[in-house]
């Protein structure tokens, strides 16, 4: 596995992940792409256009076992365990990164909530 590819997969997750970036429109818009979406741990399916217009959850998450699958040379596949301390729960999610105009903008993403704790997946 190219480890400077996964560090920079992850750096743009967490990237993701901060309040900083989930805050601002302008931030967020710069990470997902056009035709972006979601299904949240909800089970409701987001787009691009909801995310930027309605916002996203801002929550303390911590990353733990990120993970990347190269599905081909222009597009990642990454899994991870997040424990949420805002909402005190935590989730098994996925999400696919394309390499576009030369960066990676984020093409899909997953969550699923889950009864594992963090000293079940270290």
């Amino acid at each position: 596995m190219n480890r400077d590819l996964l560090d920079k997969i992850k750096k743009l997750e967490e990237s993701h992940l901060s309040l900083h970036v989930r805050s601002s429109s302008e931030k967020l818009g710069e990470i997902l792409a056009d035709d972006f979406f979601e299904i949240g741990s909800s089970g409701v399916m987001f787009d691009r256009k909801e995310c930027m217009e309605k916002g996203v959850v801002l929550s303390d998450m911590t990353l733990h076992n990120y993970e990347i699958q190269l599905l081909s040379e222009d597009v990642v596949l990454s899994t991870y365990f997040i424990e949420d301390k805002t909402r005190d729960r935590n989730t098994l999610r996925s999400s696919i990164w394309k390499r576009i105009d030369g960066g990676w903008q984020l093409y899909f993403h997953q969550g699923t909530i889950t009864q594992l704790q963090v000293k079940d997946v270290l």
